[in-house]
């Protein structure tokens, strides 16, 4: 069986954050915990509590953080079919940092 490229599982202790440098076109799902995800220039509190899920569509930079030893997955979401413009371009795959406190 060929592993999901595009998914991965995470389990976060609590404080631990992880980087995403571009959400866009980008899944969280909570499955156990919670987490709370920030995204640039949104005033947003965003909370995820196990069972929510949240998706992005926007180009920017989001931090998620454990409130609680938390289990997350992380995935691409389908993109919109590419203008032509774009289908000459290479798109990258899911790009994200850990950092730990």
């Amino acid at each position: 069986m060929k592993p999901d490229s595009n998914r991965f599982d995470l389990s976060l202790r609590k404080d631990a954050m992880l980087r995403l440098p571009d959400a866009a076109s980008v899944q969280i799902d909570c499955r156990d915990g919670t987490v709370w995800i920030t995204l640039d220039s949104d005033r947003r509190d965003i909370v995820l509590e196990a069972g929510d899920r949240f998706a992005s569509t926007e180009h920017r930079h989001a931090v998620i953080t454990a409130l609680a030893p938390s289990c997350i997955t992380v995935s691409a979401t389908p993109a919109p079919a590419p203008s032509l413009h774009e289908r000459n371009r290479r798109r990258p795959g899911l790009v994200f940092e850990q950092v730990l406190v």
